[in-house]
């Protein structure tokens, strides 16, 4: 698969060696232009259909966020080129593919480019599709824990659960619960019943997932029309469970 990109990058060498890393080791990617700055950048993502961008995260007259919250709704995937390390949690939290430092690994590049081409892939197979889970449905109930003892859930009910601090929201057709134990607990314990997590606070009922939105970083939308976003790092494992 070809992975059209950009780099988005104020050092020109910095670019000069992305882009010969990119056409000795990644040979998927064409680089379709080069950006020195955010306006640069925006161009050329309005302007081209694409899978990757690679992108700085400090440059003038703005940073990699101010850009992306320019672009809005996106179908291509980021990964963040950086000397700074602190910035990790930020690129998370917009929703990017990779994180790679300055000097950058070419044994890390390929990983980020390799790790793309799965979820473009992945979404390829599935572009226009209501999505249908490739595993059986496993039939179950759990137990929530309650002052007086327990009440018991059957996990058709159960469309997602989401993280609440130390506690969980478990959300069902029809109302909610609120439980005194992590969403790691959960995602234990409905690890074998078609349960994944997508997103550090959200674990979803994957039988309750009726489309996949490439837009907004990635996101599912369930049963009940709710739609919840994808984390980056949880994209390939989500879309594994689909054919």
């Amino acid at each position: 698969m070809i992975l059209k990109a950009i780099i988005v990058e104020d050092e020109e060498t910095s670019r000069e060696i992305l882009r010969n890393y990119l056409k000795k080791y990644c040979p998927s990617v064409e680089l379709v232009g080069e950006a020195a700055g955010i306006e640069e950048g925006l161009t050329l993502i309005r302007n081209n259909s694409l899978e990757l961008v690679f992108l700085d995260v400090e440059m003038p007259y703005g940073n990699a966020f101010d850009l992306l919250d320019k672009v809005g709704d996106r179908t291509f995937e980021t990964v963040f080129v950086t000397a700074y390390d602190h910035y990790a949690i930020d690129a998370l939290n917009a929703h990017a593919s990779y994180y790679l430092l300055k000097p950058i690994s070419i044994d890390e590049l390929i990983k980020a480019v390799d790790y793309v081409t799965e979820i473009k892939q992945q979404e390829e197979r599935l572009q226009d599709q209501v999505l249908v889970p490739s595993s059986k449905q496993v039939q179950g109930k759990i137990t929530i824990p309650l002052q007086s003892g327990f009440e018991v859930l059957a996990v058709d009910d159960i469309l997602y659960c989401q993280a609440d601090d130390n506690y969980t929201q478990i959300y069902l057709e029809k109302g909610k619960k609120l439980v005194s134990k992590t969403l790691k607990y959960f995602e234990d314990i409905l690890a074998d019943q078609g349960f994944a997590r997508i997103h550090k606070s959200y674990l979803v009922n994957v039988n309750a997932v009726v489309a996949y939105n490439k837009g907004k970083g990635g996101s599912v939308v369930l049963s009940n029309g709710k739609e919840l976003l994808v984390s980056a790092a949880k994209k390939s494992a989500l879309l594994s469970y689909f054919k």
